[in-house]
């Protein structure tokens, strides 16, 4: 089936991850042609594309990742996925304006490195994205850290999280967010 068929929007704005965490979750290899698919029905509408990468795979992640940067240019704005064992001088030279961050990897690096990724991101000029927040917890890490959006399954999981989540996204920050 085409993903035309599968991938709704409703006339949202809509952003595509690469579904490389849930092939990692199934311990499946990453679908290639799904992600072909979606890039292909997405047709440079959405607001921005995670390049594929290697949860938890450090540099090789990186390696990866770059081999598919080329091919998705001109699709729609392109974040890097940041995972365990990169550090943000592995991809300063390449992060900006024109390619984001979005910070996936293990949850203990993740909290542990985020706040290196938002200076990274606010000296760059780069888009920074958090990807697998489900708790007020960590939606106060990304708030502190600068994250532009972050995203999680928790809502849609479980509807009763909505209030306590969204009570967390309005939360004021005593350190300035990403303006400090």
């Amino acid at each position: 089936m085409s993903a035309r068929g599968v991938l709704r929007h409703e006339g949202f704005p809509y952003a595509l991850d690469n579904g490389a965490w849930t092939a990692f979750q199934k311990g499946e290899p990453f679908d290639v042609s799904a992600f072909e698919a979606a890039v292909e029905w997405a047709d440079g509408r959405a607001d921005w594309l995670i390049v594929p990468d290697i949860v938890a795979g450090g540099l090789d992640s990186l390696r990866y990742s770059m081999e598919w940067i080329p091919r998705l240019q001109g699709q729609a704005p392109l974040l890097l996925a940041v995972q365990d064992g990169m550090q943000p001088a592995d991809v300063a030279a390449m992060v900006g304006p024109d390619l984001g961050i979005a910070v996936g990897g293990s949850t203990e690096w993740k909290e542990r490195t985020l706040p290196a990724w938002g200076r990274l991101a606010r000296e760059k000029g780069a888009y920074l994205h958090v990807l697998r927040v489900n708790s007020a917890r960590r939606i106060a890490i990304c708030r502190d850290a600068g994250a532009d959006s972050f995203d999680g399954s928790s809502v849609s999981r479980f509807a009763c999280t909505l209030p306590l989540l969204d009570g967390a996204r309005r939360q004021l920050s005593l350190y300035g967010g990403r303006d400090a």
